[in-house]
């Protein structure tokens, strides 16, 4: 069986490649490397340097490995930037996917599997834990990327029978996530204490979000070979940003704290998804927080050395 993951020299795409190379798939790896690293890639995977939105080297490259199944990671990440430049955010993660999807329907992949996000499709004013069949309103570019994606699977599905399987994940965290920017608090924070630097929490720190440890998402994708539809991947726990902070203080055994920024305009107040519905299918979070949050510990520590 032969596999693509886009962005697969990244944090999520990283760990995928890693699961599917352990079962004994073959796997190649598309990354531009604008924020993967070389040194996340595995050494068992065919790596091609090169960006989804360029169309001719994604259809050659297709061409080439005759590829079954694509495992679609790679992605502008940051909420904040699709607001400032909304035009960018579309180009990478609404036609980069494009180019994506129309390589599959000339080459006959079987099926798409699709990263996509929980908080940012469904906005606020929700049900908590939320559930797939919720009202979907994206308050964000990258909420609306993600969505407009999903209907561009259910199209592809409908006209040229390419089985998909889109996966909303919670927050996810772990090794190899990147500190730099604002997409991955856990990091961020970890970095932070690590290096005698001041974490700021933007706000009250009440607002809430829903961790999932990143080799349980990477166990989500593998079971995503058997499913098709839209599937959360979470945990269905609120943990709110002061109680994350908390946790790591603890772990890390530290006595500072963080200092309360302004409040970022357009963040959700709660974020939690409801995994039934995956449950039913056989996944479920086998890391609870804090032991998640140990081991990424560990792993940062380890960079340092």
């Amino acid at each position: 069986m032969k596999c693509l993951v886009t962005g697969g020299a990244g944090f999520i795409g990283s760990h995928i490649a890693d699961i599917l190379i352990k079962k004994g798939e073959e796997v190649s790896i598309i990354d531009n490397l604008s924020t993967g690293k070389i040194k996340n890639l595995n050494k068992k995977a065919i790596f091609y340097k090169e960006d989804i939105r360029n169309k001719k080297a994604i259809e050659k490259m297709f061409e080439k490995e005759k590829l079954d199944y694509v495992f679609h990671t790679a992605a502008q990440i940051n909420v904040r930037e699709s607001v400032e430049n909304p035009v960018k955010d579309a180009s990478i993660n609404i036609l980069g996917t494009l180019n994506l999807l129309e390589a599959c329907r000339k080459c006959n992949v079987k099926k798409f599997i699709f990263s996509s996000t929980g908080g940012a499709i469904y906005g606020d004013n929700v049900k908590i834990p939320t559930i797939e069949t919720e009202k979907q309103q994206p308050t964000s570019p990258y909420g609306i990327a993600k969505l407009s994606i999903e209907k561009y699977l259910y199209f592809y599905k409908k006209v040229y029978g390419i089985d998909y399987v889109s996966l909303r994940y919670s927050n996810v965290y772990g090794p190899r996530q990147n500190y730099k920017g604002e997409a991955g608090v856990v990091a961020i924070f970890i970095n932070k204490i690590l290096n005698n630097k001041q974490s700021v929490i933007n706000g009250s720190g009440k607002q809430t979000r829903d961790y999932v440890y990143v080799r349980d998402v990477a166990r989500a994708n593998l079971l995503a070979l058997k499913l098709n539809g839209i599937f959360n991947v979470s945990t269905g726990k609120e943990t709110s940003v002061n109680e994350l902070f908390k946790m790591l203080k603890k772990i890390m055994r530290i006595n500072v704290e963080a200092v309360h920024g302004p409040a970022k305009k357009g963040e959700q107040k709660r974020s939690c998804l409801d995994y039934s519905k995956i449950k039913g299918k056989g996944w479920e979070p086998k890391t609870g927080l804090e032991q998640g949050l140990e081991a990424t510990i560990e792993w940062f520590k380890k960079q340092k050395r």
